[in-house]
């Protein structure tokens, strides 16, 4: 009984976070609130909007050694023809939580016929990050991933799930290091106007990236992943359309 008290004086998560299963006194979770510490970890923000007939994903691309090939270091990941991915967090973690939501979709497209939605795949994956939070085998992934779709009864969509098990739609949202920031920045856009063009929210959404972050980007430091309703297929900008949109950027202030 005096150990308990004396392990309880040492500081509130004391012995709380030895386990995923155990709650605190207080009520939480310990290694649950660490997973999305490692969110940050990598030091990346990533952006997503939800435009009138398109989204986006934006991110940063750093690559940390210069032996690298850069065409090889990607954060943006397709998981079916229509749908698309933005992974912020540890990169390991991340491909695995990828490789987990292709083959769900593949499975529902076997079982059903039919291409899977984003709602329900950001859900089908929030439902197994929310096992690992109560089950002691596995520990949470520390990752967040955005997804982004065209769906053809409601249109773009952005979805975005976390190591809790929390998942939800977004009208434009945020990940990363720079979350806080990010979102401040996105609400006051949103307040302004929600119906965007593919061009606006494609531009809003590296702004906003450089402007949390402080930074002027070349065209080769961020990703940016697209849908729209002319052409629903997820793909990832080249450079030479990542500069176009960071000219219109450069002439509008």
């Amino acid at each position: 009984c005096f150990l308990l008290r004396h392990k309880m004086s040492r500081g509130s998560s004391a012995g709380f976070d030895r386990f995923i299963t155990i709650f605190s006194p207080e009520g939480r979770l310990y290694q649950v609130e660490y997973a999305f510490k490692a969110i940050n970890q990598g030091g990346l923000t990533s952006v997503s909007i939800k435009g009138k007939d398109s989204a986006v994903v934006v991110t940063q691309k750093k690559v940390p050694d210069k032996l690298l090939d850069p065409g090889t270091v990607t954060h943006l990941y397709s998981l079916t023809e229509r749908i698309g991915c933005v992974m912020t967090g540890m990169i390991a973690d991340s491909q695995s939580q990828v490789q987990r939501a292709r083959y769900e979709a593949a499975k529902w497209k076997y079982n059903y016929g039919y291409e899977i939605p984003v709602d329900i795949l950001c859900k089908r994956i929030a439902n197994i990050n929310q096992v690992y939070t109560q089950s002691a085998e596995m520990r949470p992934l520390g990752c967040c991933m955005i997804l982004i779709g065209y769906d053809d009864e409601n249109g773009p969509q952005v979805f975005k799930t976390d190591p809790a098990g929390y998942y939800c739609g977004f009208k434009a949202t945020s990940a990363g290091s720079k979350q806080l920031e990010a979102n401040g920045f996105l609400e006051k856009k949103i307040k302004k106007k929600q119906d965007f063009t593919y061009n606006e929210a494609a531009e809003t959404a590296i702004t906003c990236l450089s402007t949390v972050l402080s930074a002027d980007f070349k065209s080769s430091e961020i990703e940016v992943g697209i849908v729209t309703k002319d052409n629903p297929t997820f793909r990832i900008l080249s450079e030479a359309d990542i500069d176009t949109h960071l000219t219109a950027i450069a002439e509008k202030d």
